[in-house]
């Protein structure tokens, strides 16, 4: 089986051609070290990393998975000499400050470490990966104090951390959550609750693991208004730094899930015994404000969780089906003496592949994309264009997350398919990428969630215009493919599309504040589907763009692949865009049908 779980060439157009990520480091000081040649350095030892240790150990970390004895998690046997040489490589934190144990990377270059990482063996990214955006929000609300105690060792890997939101009664309604903080004397707060679905909750990775974890201070308002943030680690930490008394955080059971076997799922007892004390992380009452910060970069990794299967999935279900020989060429196939060939050259394998082709490609651009703009938003040269890239960010999380998990899953059914009876065994790698891949679409907001932001929340953002900048920035791709030889048909094709996104998003957002909001919110998971069809339309319009001027320049090796780059877009435009204005029609109808629906006309 191949070892190829990611398109380096595809990822170095991405970062190089499409984003120009060197440019970055002209930008801003932080960036200075990160010109092209540290950019493909960094690449290509993400790629060794990946391939070499971390490929190996994802079907051995499915295979034994997690297990819980007297309350103690002990994770897969190779997970944790990898986890040791992960931290020692420096992996964890490179996109965060230096004074803090981080290597200070652009977000663009870091997309590149995470698609490879990712796709080698996500359950175990899940432990660093959370432990980054713990660290994140320490250092975004913390005090000085808790930064001292908690960031390097975070940064670092010493100690990890997690998100304890989700209750037995509260998941996405985080803001009927029960678990309560008690004022102590000196400041403390000691926590009382039960937390459920905690990723990394307990393991034997690291010394200690920091928890964040929303409760109510007693006497607090009601729903998220009331909810306050704090630090409650594992064990307790000294003021010198060591490790003190065990804080009361107890793992009462692990999850048996379709997927993701390597990572622990837990569920956590927060002062049963009455000795869990935390510290409060950001203000009074504003909990949810700052968790939203980590839940937002979550959403954007998730996204790239769910990517990364799809991608090695593509890159499997390519190498097997060049070497898969089945049947004969459907031209020779009443010739008796006509060999077997690859299902390659089999037309419905053809056309699989040219679906996982060109979602891979879209979506690869977009989520690169997003991490550029939040590179832009923090170090533009004004506040104008800081805001205006925040705004894109802002508005294409829900599509980077719902949408692209939702094609994600189907790309990973499409190289199931691909391998036909193999795929459904567990002794090629289908089955575990369509498992692990699953679950993308269902933590850090539900999809049905994200397609509701989408349309509850960022339409309207800044009286809509982070979304018409959108739009200006699609239009400016049109326009530049328009003047090209080869795509004026593909751009205009593009532009009908937008043009018809922007007409059904007024539409959307007008009946969405009407009587008839709900109607609007049952359509809305087909809206943020027809936005992220017009997307994946425009991501492959602009590379194609890209790939036509480089043809007439490229050395005879690259020739083929910028070809492939524009019949990409030729394929999608050609059988994909029809269906996203049907999609537009039925959005324009707002069906009220699922509300309408008595619920007495359901079966009983």
């Amino acid at each position: 089986m191949t070892q190829v779980i990611s398109d380096r060439r595809d990822i170095e157009f991405v970062v190089h051609e499409q984003l120009g990520a060197e440019k970055l480091s002209r930008l801003h000081d932080d960036f200075a070290d990160f010109n092209k040649k540290t950019i493909n350095l960094v690449i290509s030892e993400a790629k060794n990393f990946a391939v070499k240790e971390l490929l190996p150990a994802n079907k051995e970390g499915d295979e034994q998975g997690c297990k819980l004895k007297n309350g103690k998690v002990t994770t897969p046997e190779s997970f944790k000499r990898l986890y040791k040489i992960f931290n020692e490589g420096e992996w964890l934190a490179v996109t965060e400050d230096p004074e803090w144990g981080g290597q200070g990377m652009p977000r663009t270059v870091a997309a590149a470490a995470a698609e490879y990482f990712n796709g080698a063996n996500f359950p175990f990214m899940m432990y660093p990966g959370l432990t980054q955006g713990a660290g994140h929000l320490v250092e975004s609300f913390g005090t000085q104090e808790q930064k001292d105690i908690y960031l390097k060792n975070m940064f670092t890997g010493k100690w990890t951390g997690t998100m304890l939101l989700t209750e037995p009664g509260a998941g996405s309604d985080v803001g009927a959550l029960t678990t309560k903080a008690v004022r102590n004397d000196d400041g403390t707060f000691s926590i009382i609750g039960e937390k459920i679905f905690i990723s990394g909750g307990e393991h034997d990775l690291a010394e200690n693991i920091i928890h964040p974890v929303l409760a109510r201070i007693e006497g607090a308002p009601e729903g998220t208004k009331g909810i306050s943030l704090f630090l409650v680690p594992k064990y307790r930490v000294n003021p010198d730094g060591t490790l003190g008394e065990f804080n009361d955080v107890i793992c009462t059971g692990i999850e048996h899930k379709l997927g993701i076997h390597g990572n622990s799922t837990c569920s956590l007892s927060l002062g049963s015994k009455g000795h869990c004390i935390g510290t409060l992380l950001g203000e009074e009452n504003k909990g949810m404000k700052a968790m939203f910060l980590m839940m937002n970069e979550a959403r954007c990794l998730v996204g790239f969780q769910g990517f990364a299967c799809a991608t090695t999935a593509y890159m499997y279900a390519l190498d097997y089906a060049r070497n898969r020989i089945q049947g004969k060429d459907i031209l020779e196939f009443m010739n008796p003496e006509a060999k077997s060939v690859s299902i390659m050259r089999h037309p419905d394998v053809r056309r699989q592949l040219m679906m996982m082709k060109v979602y891979v490609e879209g979506m690869r651009s977009l989520l690169y994309f997003v991490q550029y703009c939040s590179d832009m938003a923090r170090h533009a040269p004004t506040q104008k264009e800081k805001d205006k890239y925040q705004g894109f960010v802002e508005v294409l999380t829900p599509i980077a997350k719902g949408y692209v998990t939702d094609r994600s899953f189907e790309v990973c059914s499409q190289g199931m398919q691909v391998y036909g009876g193999y795929g459904f065994i567990e002794e090629y790698p289908m089955a575990q990428l369509l498992r692990d891949c699953r679950i993308t679409l269902i933590y850090e907001g539900t999809n049905g969630i994200q397609a509701m932001d989408l349309l509850g929340r960022k339409l309207g953002l800044n009286k809509g215009k982070p979304i018409m900048d959108l739009f200006v920035e699609m239009q400016k791709t049109i326009a530049a493919a328009k003047a090209l030889s080869g795509l004026e048909k593909q751009a205009a094709k593009v532009e009908e599309a937008m043009n018809k996104l922007a007409e059904v998003a007024v539409h959307m957002g007008q009946t969405a504040m009407s009587a008839k909001a709900l109607n609007a919110f049952a359509n809305a998971h087909p809206f943020q589907d027809a936005t992220g069809d017009v997307t994946m339309a425009w991501m492959l319009l602009w590379r194609a763009t890209i790939a036509t001027e480089k043809l007439e320049t490229a050395k005879k090796k690259d020739n083929s692949f910028y070809a492939g780059i524009i019949k990409s877009l030729q394929f999608y435009v050609d059988t994909q865009l029809p269906i996203t204005l049907g999609r537009f029609n039925a959005l324009m109808n707002t069906s009220s049908v699922a509300v309408d629906m008595d619920d007495t006309m359901f079966p009983s």
